[in-house]
């Protein structure tokens, strides 16, 4: 055991030394989709500053783990690329450089949903550069108008629903995906305050959130969804040409194409007469604290990527949802896009703060009992809630 600790650490020393930061150059960790065009990026950003700038693949799952390795060893990228939900535990640990330059216009160029993404404690420590949000994806062949409501919704669906053929389905089950029908109408994670994210008011069993257990467990009651379905079942369904309408993110776009299906993209009907609010992911850039290259790294993200040219070329290379106004409003003429941005600006933030880990297997618990029918939406919901203050005490 004590050989298998030891080759791990110098393994881990090893990689940090190999992509470490390096005075007057600045490095940076990034995965597969963001390598091309940040190296181009990169290449004519020295030629404007003359800083050169080294852009290092790492596995997008890898990338938080090894930072967290290096940096405090002083090792490691000057900037990494990632997720908003980062930033808490990075932010935390002091591995982070808060943007303190970014108010005034820099930050109104922006969707504020997110901005919030990499806020931690009242400071911003990442510039966002895509989102992606869940929305109502519909075969236009069996759906020629979208449901506006929920209520409509479930009306479309047991119309269709016959056979093999199922007029919505989604994966109730995954928190993420049930987090819409939670939220709309008052449920929460956390409760946002103006010092940040409270993880001592947790909102996933409160009335707002009951609605949206009771509304989960009438698609079951009423025969539109079925307690095994799942991702894969959704998705399959769906490319066959036997689902109606799903629930699904801009990532299932490329293959719904591929099988010829005419689909289109809509925002999450509305429950309780309030826009659907569905999780928000953020993609964006963060500046490692323990940089030698603060000032380049500034420089970098400030006046260089933070431009409207310059963002919406990393949209063409990596086309998420952008999150400056102005970049966005260059691909109005892209309906998926549009769609997908509609839902993600009734949207949340996925929490970013480290209380979120206990979240995830406590909700998972009570979304099954929901949609099994072994407790009532308020028993499953609030035994979560209990789980997760035990997980957050101990």
């Amino acid at each position: 055991m004590k050989k298998i600790f030891i080759m791990a650490v110098l393994v881990s020393a090893i990689f940090a030394s190999l992509f470490a930061a390096e005075m007057g150059k600045l490095t940076i960790w990034c995965s597969e989709v963001q390598v091309s065009i940040l190296q181009k990026l990169g290449d004519e950003f020295e030629s404007l500053y003359g800083i050169p700038v080294e852009v290092q693949q790492v596995t997008f799952g890898d990338i938080r783990s090894k930072f967290l390795t290096a940096a405090p060893a002083g090792e490691g990228p000057d900037i990494i690329v990632g997720a908003h939900d980062w930033v808490g535990e990075l932010a935390a640990n002091g591995l982070l450089l808060s943007l303190d330059y970014f108010t005034g216009q820099k930050r109104a160029n922006y969707l504020e949903s997110s901005l919030k993404g990499f806020e931690y404690g009242g400071k911003l420590y990442g510039l966002p550069y895509g989102s992606e949000a869940i929305a109502l994806i519909y075969n236009k062949e069996l759906v020629p108008e979208p449901p506006t409501t929920m209520e409509e919704l479930i009306t479309m669906a047991k119309e269709l629903t016959d056979g093999d053929l199922r007029g919505f389905v989604f994966n109730a089950g995954d928190f993420y995906m049930a987090a819409p029908f939670l939220f709309t109408a008052g449920g929460y994670v956390f409760n946002e305050t103006a010092q940040g994210l409270d993880p001592n008011d947790i909102g996933l069993a409160n009335e707002g959130a009951v609605i949206g257990g009771n509304l989960i467990k009438r698609l079951y009651d009423e025969g539109i969804m079925k307690p095994g379905d799942n991702y894969q079942i959704m998705d399959s369904l769906f490319k066959d040409g036997l689902a109606g309408m799903i629930i699904n993110g801009p990532w299932a776009i490329k293959d719904i194409q591929s099988a010829g299906i005419d689909y289109g993209v809509a925002v999450i009907p509305s429950i309780e007469g309030k826009n659907a609010k569905p999780f928000i992911g953020v993609q964006g850039f963060m500046i490692s604290s323990k940089s030698p290259n603060h000032i380049f790294a500034l420089e970098f993200l400030a006046n260089f990527i933070d431009q409207k040219e310059i963002m919406y070329k990393l949209y063409q290379a990596d086309p998420r949802i952008p999150t400056r106004a102005d970049v966005l409003a260059l691909v109005q003429d892209q309906p998926d896009v549009v769609a997908f941005a509609g839902s993600a600006a009734n949207g949340t933030p996925m929490p970013n703060i480290p209380a979120m880990n206990s979240v995830w297997s406590a909700m998972a618990g009570a979304l099954t009992q929901i949609i099994n029918n072994l407790l009532t939406p308020e028993q499953a919901l609030q035994e979560a809630v209990d789980k997760i203050i035990l997980a957050l005490g101990q």
